[in-house]
């Protein structure tokens, strides 16, 4: 089966690639940076990776179209970031001198907003839903997650997004510390995606 993922981002790209599932071609959908990009205006990271699949499918006839939406959510703020996760600090206009990068300083503001915070109510949990379209019709969708805790000070250089921060408490690990093998059977992308094709509703059944 050959699937097309609608994003550009490196990162994702990496951690669906390497889920390394039987029978599935995983490919970039071709010339997706030329293709109008769709507002992404819902509440909810289904709603928000429907949007995208949906519309990125009309543009390729015949193909199945992979788009998700993923993120943090933080018990302790309600579940925010949620789908602001990469908007973080831009929703907020919160800056840093001398910061400029957007992942560092979603990291900045997550620790402002935890700030006193103790260690046992810093829980929360990475949260992928994947949506899959054919000729702009929704064909299904899955969800993954992964559990953990946010640290006070980040560790690792590995990853991306809150990777530093986000504690994996099996493992004592950030998701920027783990080996990357271990990161890729336990990611929230991952655990989607095999959702989405051997789950009992799985695609292509």
């Amino acid at each position: 089966m050959n699937l097309f993922l609608a994003t550009t981002n490196a990162g994702k790209l990496r951690d669906f690639a390497a889920a390394g599932l039987d029978n599935v071609v995983l490919e970039a959908l071709p010339n997706l940076k030329e293709l109008p990009v769709p507002e992404e205006n819902e509440d909810t990271f289904a709603g928000n990776a429907t949007i995208k699949a949906v519309a990125y499918s009309r543009h390729a006839p015949g193909l199945i179209v992979l788009a998700d939406d993923s993120g943090l959510e933080v018990d302790a703020l309600d579940g925010q970031p949620g789908v602001r996760s990469a908007r973080y600090a831009a929703d907020a206009a919160f800056s840093v001198t001398g910061v400029a990068d957007s992942d560092a300083l979603n990291n900045l503001l997550l620790l402002e907003r935890l700030h006193g915070i103790p260690e046992g109510r810093r829980t929360g949990r990475y949260r992928c839903v994947l949506a899959a379209a054919r000729n702009g019709e929704l064909l299904l969708t899955a969800d993954g997650t992964v559990e953990g805790t946010i640290l006070e000070a980040p560790r690792g250089t590995g990853g991306f997004g809150y990777d530093p921060l986000f504690f994996v408490p099996e493992y004592s690990q950030t998701m920027a510390e783990l080996d990357p093998v271990i990161k890729i059977a336990i990611n929230h992308r991952g655990r989607a995606l095999a959702q989405l094709l051997n789950g009992p509703f799985r695609l292509g059944s």
